[in-house]
């Protein structure tokens, strides 16, 4: 049976996510992310230097650097999380780099609000532990510019037989980590509400990039 989010409260996902913040590299390895995973989602965002960009979900900061790269040092980065934990890490990693562009705030992402408009957007590896993931998405999409990219990154179950076969086991991560829930479609969500829809799969449908651009008006 599919576990309802609805069982979790949101102080349960960031005790939880306090606890794992130092093992997400070895899920990575565990879940066969592909190596340039990360890379090609920011690449996909179209970032011009300058831009201003918002990592929803930010974590440790494991996409931090290619964001701060796309924009250069005349452009800004915003990253939200509510896990301490996790930002601890990233906040580690801001100040070892001496960026002083890269902003993080601990804050749940319904109520975060980016102090100016922003050019994108990027859900990294998150839109799927939010319980209330539309809501999240819905203020994402409020502070766009009009033209703005909206970018969803993240892991779903592979077509056919083989989704069927690792549903038991993606369920059963779900519980024990709260790293998110295989039966929310990210793509179904955006497709509607954005300009430009697109969608690319990676590792034979485990992973994808799904974007697109706010609408004018």
């Amino acid at each position: 049976m599919a576990i309802q989010w609805a069982d979790y409260d949101l102080d349960y996902i960031r005790r939880r996510y306090d606890r794992i913040a130092g093992l997400i590299v070895p899920f990575e390895w565990l879940l066969f992310m592909p190596t340039a995973f990360r890379r090609t989602a920011v690449a996909r965002i179209g970032l011009r230097p300058g831009d201003r960009v918002l990592e929803i979900g930010c974590g440790t900061g494991r996409n931090l650097p290619f964001l701060r790269d796309a924009v250069g040092a005349a452009g800004r980065v915003y990253g939200v999380d509510f896990s301490s934990g996790m930002l601890a890490r990233a906040g580690e990693l801001v100040r070892r780099n001496d960026w002083s562009n890269v902003e993080l705030t601990q804050a749940d992402a319904a109520d975060y609000r980016a102090p100016e408009p922003l050019d994108a957007v990027m859900f990294g590896l998150s839109y799927n532990t939010m319980p209330h993931h539309r809501a999240v998405l819905a203020r994402a999409l409020d502070m766009l510019r009009p033209g703005g990219s909206l970018v969803i990154m993240d892991a779903k179950l592979p077509p056919g037989i083989g989704g069927k076969l690792v549903l038991p086991f993606s369920i059963w991560l779900m519980k024990h980590t709260v790293l998110g829930n295989p039966h929310i479609r990210p793509w179904e969500h955006l497709a509607p509400l954005v300009d430009g829809f697109a969608m690319e799969e990676f590792l034979f449908g485990s992973y994808y990039v799904c974007r697109g651009t706010k609408r004018a008006g």
